[in-house]
């Protein structure tokens, strides 16, 4: 069973036109990689709450993502636009 993944932050104030860019180039690399099913961003712009809604073959999958952009430095690029380091959740779907 494929696994929800929610990732929220909170952007700092002004960094809107430069986070963009980036988000751009490196989207692609997240789609792409291995068990990854799909990623989709919002933002409130009043609060400057970021969520990333994705969604995953499993757990192990994603957080092999975060481990390799971990060690990129792409994580740390992405915190520098943030308050503070994103929270991550996993959810399993339920039938109702």
């Amino acid at each position: 069973m494929t696994k929800k993944v929610i990732i929220e932050s909170t952007v700092k104030d002004g960094v809107f036109d430069r986070l963009m860019p980036f988000l751009q180039a490196n989207l692609p690399n997240v789609r792409g990689f291995k068990g990854c099913l799909n990623v989709t961003v919002f933002l409130d712009n009043e609060s400057r709450i970021m969520i990333f809604d994705e969604e995953w073959m499993s757990v192990e999958d994603h957080q092999k993502y975060i481990n390799t952009i971990a060690d990129s430095g792409v994580m740390g690029e992405l915190i520098s636009f943030l308050e503070s380091p994103p929270e991550i959740k996993y959810f399993d779907r339920i039938d109702v």
